[in-house]
């Protein structure tokens, strides 16, 4: 059997180890900080257990994760920055490996702790949130020249809104294998009403006129680390979703999420809608960052992919309300139909809002 120490004992750590304790909220990989007295000097290793039921293909991962990181330390050193701060630093096995398997199955890897950090799981400011399109809008151009097709795709048709339409909403909705299709009609109607939209997107990847980059695909506020002294960005964390994909749904993801005026799963849709100061704030801070390496439909589309990529997920929400709350965890009846509503109200919202977005982009 392993134990955590054994676990910690197969890895390249600088020093003696003082403590290791859970750490972190995170609902996915089980995580750990471990500390090492290194001649005198405290260093910290982040050590996560990674969930096989989520991710299947743990090499995948695990080479898109250091394909990346790698590539992201040698730009930063080009540009004279800190490698071990600014870009996560994987630890590989004593053996060489990437990460570690135990005796039952379990996976487990290891990175630098981001020294001397702090991260949020809510933006209280506009400003916050804007600090944080800056740190996903460095991400995307400092891998501007990776080659996307050297990464696994991990998810296939993650961020494939029409794909998700015909072969899971339709299916589920022709099922109703819960027998709960009489109580949302209107949340059905309101997604079969847009299915032109849907495929948008998706035609002008096809098309070539939007391109294949390295996206992040969880461009939530807490994976940005920020200094605790300055509040500026430091980094971008949790990168087991990195794969080619749309930038545009990492811009509209991050949108969906944080200027959203009421919570993911709010009952109360009249408190939902678009809050434009805070779009303004992430625009202003991703496109500096990153606007020189996006193309003009690229930029064309960011409102529109941000009314995109909420739908796609009210129709998650309503697909797993039909088929009886198989994937996403509720804590009632009901918490899949309430998050539908509240995204579809957004959606709503923010088409009312698209000319005053767009023009926004535009004005930056």
């Amino acid at each position: 059997m392993n134990t955590l120490n054994n676990i910690l004992e197969k890895f390249e750590f600088d020093g003696e180890l003082i403590s290791c304790k859970e750490f972190g909220s995170g609902h996915i990989n089980k995580t750990y900080i471990a500390k090492y007295d290194n001649n005198g000097n405290e260093q910290k290793y982040v050590v996560q257990c990674v969930n096989g039921n989520v991710f299947k293909n743990i090499d995948e991962l695990m080479e898109n994760v250091f394909a990346v990181t790698s590539y992201l330390q040698d730009v930063i050193a080009q540009n004279g920055g800190d490698p071990d701060r600014e870009t996560l630093h994987y630890i590989k096995t004593k053996a060489g490996d990437k990460y570690y398997t135990c005796d039952d199955g379990s996976f487990y890897r290891a990175y630098i702790f981001v020294k001397d950090s702090i991260s949020y799981d809510t933006a209280d400011t506009a400003e916050l949130f804007g600090r944080s399109g800056e740190a996903f809008g460095k991400f995307q151009k400092m891998l501007g020249g990776f080659d996307s097709s050297r990464l696994y795709v991990t998810i296939p048709n993650f961020h494939n809104t029409i794909w998700r339409y015909e072969n899971e909403f339709l299916p589920a909705l022709s099922e109703d294998k819960a027998g709960r299709a009489k109580t949302c009609q209107a949340e059905i109607d309101f997604i079969n009403s847009r299915k032109d939209d849907m495929s948008r997107i998706e035609e002008l990847v096809k098309s070539g006129d939007i391109p294949l980059r390295v996206t992040h695909n969880d461009t939530k506020l807490n994976n940005v680390m920020f200094d605790e002294r300055t509040n500026e960005c430091v980094c971008v964390i949790d990168l087991d979703t990195v794969m080619p994909g749309v930038a545009l749904f990492d811009f509209g993801d991050a949108i969906r999420f944080g200027a959203n005026t009421a919570a993911e799963d709010e009952k109360d849709t009249s408190k939902v809608s678009l809050d434009l100061e805070y779009f303004r704030a992430y625009s202003k801070g991703f496109l500096k960052e990153c606007g020189s390496t996006l193309n003009e439909c690229e930029k064309n589309n960011l409102a529109f992919a941000s009314i995109l990529i909420t739908l796609e997920l009210a129709m998650r929400f309503l697909t797993d309300y039909l088929n009886g709350d198989e994937y996403f965890k509720t804590a009632y009846p009901e918490h899949n139909l309430v998050r539908a509503r509240s995204q579809l109200a957004l959606v709503s919202d923010m088409e009312n809002k698209l000319d005053e977005m767009n023009r926004i982009i535009n004005e930056i």
